[in-house]
């Protein structure tokens, strides 16, 4: 059986579907799983276990009738047996109507009338569950797996060898990733939570801790950021992971994970670090798993940056 799954999104979406696509392969071991995504998603398959092929389709683009007749026309090529589409709108219906694979699944909704299999869209439930309905069709009708990733052998050489090299190895340490690149920043302000209340955070988890580190995520654009946090917190160790594996395998690492709404915070699940997680706009539940060891503290205005130092220590320090 050849399956095609048309995910939109980003990398934390991507991840959130893993379950749906390992559970996919595990009732069906034979099958080939391919999936198309945005270009900016792609690098999350480095740590899937059940794809054999990805795809890359910038969905959120201005796409020209050509590009998708291209998309098509790729699709059908292939001659997949069955597609599963994720996004709940008229032209992800039609898209995979065009391409005629016989097995069409999706949401109930918009565009179902393109689909052979309409399944209902639970919006109020965990994101990754949600996914994994999509596979009642095909006879899968049990409870969503637990997210997991499977890291290459030399990311996890890597985060031990970068543990070495921060001082840490031993230690054990604090993990923070703050997510404020300037993409998050502009696209996504509501989820930024602002440097001075990390640095509120950080001082006080150094005062009352002063021997277990705290390491820092330094993404693509977090220069400034960064710079700021060690302008005040100069004892904070700063690593820059460049793959979603390495990234992966340095939080897997730690003791435990503070984060905003961003894609470390799915890979901090999958692989089950001790996490607590800030929320602005989003409601928790929707991206956290019922389970004592990820902690949610939600913003009550909406906005991550309205989400007390106080509040995130609270559950530091009471678990």
């Amino acid at each position: 059986m050849r399956v095609v799954a048309l995910v939109p999104g980003g990398i934390g979406d991507q991840i959130l579907f893993f379950p749906t696509l390992d559970d996919l392969k595990r009732n069906y071991p034979n099958a080939q799983i391919d999936v198309v995504v945005e270009p900016r998603s792609k690098a999350a398959y480095r740590v899937s276990k059940s794809v054999h092929e990805v795809l890359a389709f910038d969905f959120q683009d201005r796409n020209s009738l050509a590009d998708w007749g291209n998309l098509v026309g790729t699709i059908r090529d292939r001659e997949y047996d069955v597609a599963i589409a994720v996004k709940q709108n008229w032209l992800m219906g039609l898209l995979v109507w065009l391409t005629g694979i016989p097995t069409r699944i999706g949401y109930q909704g918009k565009g179902a009338v393109f689909l052979t299999n309409a399944v209902p869209f639970k919006p109020s439930q965990y994101a990754a569950a949600a996914y994994h309905d999509l596979l009642q069709p095909l006879s899968i009708k049990t409870p969503v797996p637990e997210l997991a990733v499977n890291v290459p052998k030399t990311d996890i050489d890597w985060a031990e060898k970068e543990q070495k090299r921060l001082g840490v190895h031993e230690t054990g340490y604090i993990l923070i990733h703050g997510g404020s690149d300037q993409l998050s920043q502009a696209k996504e302000p509501d989820k930024i939570y602002p440097v001075q209340k990390w640095q509120q955070i950080i001082q006080n988890f150094q005062d009352k801790q002063p021997d277990l580190p705290v390491v820092v995520i330094k993404g693509v654009d977090d220069e400034q950021f960064v710079r700021s946090l060690l302008g005040s917190s100069p004892d904070i160790k700063v690593t820059a992971p460049d793959d979603i594996g390495k990234l992966a395998a340095i939080i897997a690492g730690a003791n435990l994970m503070l984060s905003t709404d961003n894609a470390a915070l799915q890979l901090s699940v999958a692989v089950q670090t001790y996490t607590i997680a800030l929320f602005g706009p989003t409601d928790p539940a929707k991206l956290l798993p019922k389970n004592d060891k990820f902690l949610a503290i939600e913003s009550p205005t909406g906005k991550t940056a309205d989400v007390s130092p106080n509040a995130v220590l609270e559950k530091i320090w009471g678990g």
